[in-house]
């Protein structure tokens, strides 16, 4: 049976892990994905909110699990999270989250979690995991470098008359369709294991696996761009709005599968003491279930909010800013990365402001926001290290 205390400990954790979900789904991974089809008339704001808040579910029970096990597994060796532990890094990255998407602040999600998480597993007595940190630092320094300069060439391409609009987007829509044939579920692989449509086609074809992958790659891509292709030749504007609704789609759920490991990946230590066999699948629905609500109920405002500018940026930078921005999501998801979506949509926002004009692009804006992202890696690390050396300390809990 469990002791009063624990139980009031996992309670709060539950709260702060839902709450955390919320915010998630009421901040960037709920509003951002379909702010530019809504600035280009493709969708309502109601309408987006309620689609984006199925497809972050749907993406974080079917993608959310790697990025899951990193943050609550993988962040520490040595010792494994406690529920005063759990409750206690989900509390503080919960309230800095939340006070970035009420005070309207580009909060880098991963940055805070992630510090917290590292600050009381080290206040446990866990060993850094140097490994696992320094797969995060290049992503994190990386990313936001190397999602502009595409940004910026496709929108030098969509804007330029070197080569028809038509091709670029249809090239672009095969870049989608290999990077979906690649895209690793949950329910595709075997107990325990993750695979890719790519994957489980190649499998039921004869000869290698490599060339079954790369077959069924290529055979998906052409599946996305020939249509694009042929609705491109008829009516350009439309296509390039149902193109941004199906960028929309693909970014909300891989933000729900990005980022829903970073509200509930703390709990999952906790969940496999109830759930000793899959327990990753009721702490995805868990935190699935607060990113829809958050949807639901709180982005359509920041939706509107940001479609005006996604309206004025247009629907061909607003192309260049989500087709970049999914690759490296996706990315991210497949090596089980923490990841901001404010930080991969800066960069992309960057590179297209570069391409129309340096004059569109604060650089002492970005630098300060920079500075602000590494501030709650040192937030959440010194803040989860010092109030749970403070706690348990004071109520001799573990």
């Amino acid at each position: 049976m469990v002791d009063p205390g624990t139980a009031a400990l996992m309670i709060v954790a539950l709260g702060a892990s839902f709450f955390a979900a919320w915010t998630i789904g009421a901040g960037s991974s709920g509003s951002t994905p379909f702010a530019p089809a809504v600035g280009a008339n493709a969708i309502t704001t109601l309408q987006a909110a309620f689609v984006v808040g199925l497809l972050g579910f749907a993406g974080a029970v079917l993608q959310g699990a790697a990025v899951t096990e990193t943050v609550g597994e993988g962040l520490i060796e040595g010792v494994t999270l406690s529920p005063l532990a759990s409750a206690i890094a989900l509390a503080i990255a919960a309230t800095y989250i939340a006070a970035g998407v009420f005070k309207g602040y580009p909060i880098a999600t991963a940055f805070a979690i992630t510090g917290s998480v590292v600050g009381v597993g080290l206040a446990m007595g866990g060993g850094p995991a140097w490994d696992t940190y320094t797969e995060i630092g290049i992503y994190w320094l990386v990313t936001p470098i190397a999602v502009a300069p595409p940004a910026y060439l496709v929108t030098k391409l969509l804007r330029g008359d070197a080569v028809s609009e038509r091709a670029v987007v249809t090239v672009l829509a095969a870049a989608v369709g290999l990077v979906v044939a690649n895209m690793e579920f949950l329910v595709l692989g075997p107990p325990g294991e993750q695979w890719s449509l790519a994957a489980v086609a190649a499998s039921r074809l004869p000869g290698s696996v490599t060339l079954g992958i790369g077959a069924t790659s290529l055979a998906v891509a052409a599946g996305f761009a020939a249509p694009v292709a042929r609705a491109a030749a008829r009516d350009p504007t439309r296509t390039q709005r149902r193109f941004l609704l199906g960028l929309g789609a693909l970014v909300a759920f891989s933000a729900g599968g990005g980022k829903v490991g970073l509200a509930v990946g703390p709990l999952l230590p906790l969940a496999e003491g109830a759930f000793p066999v899959a327990a990753v699948i009721p702490v995805l629905v868990f935190g699935a279930a607060g990113i829809l609500l958050g949807s639901w109920m709180a982005a359509p405002r920041m939706i509107k909010a940001l479609a005006q500018d996604y309206s004025e940026l247009g629907p061909r930078r607003s192309i260049a800013v989500l087709v970049p921005s999914f690759v490296f999501a996706q990315i991210g998801i497949f090596f089980g990365i923490p990841m901001s979506f404010n930080q991969i949509f800066i960069g992309a926002m960057a590179g297209v402001g570069y391409a129309v004009g340096g004059d569109t692009v604060s650089e002492r804006k970005l630098a300060v926001t920079a500075l602000a992202w590494i501030g709650s890696v040192i937030f959440g690390l010194v803040v989860g290290y010092g109030l749970y050396a403070a706690v348990s300390t004071l109520t001799g809990t573990v």
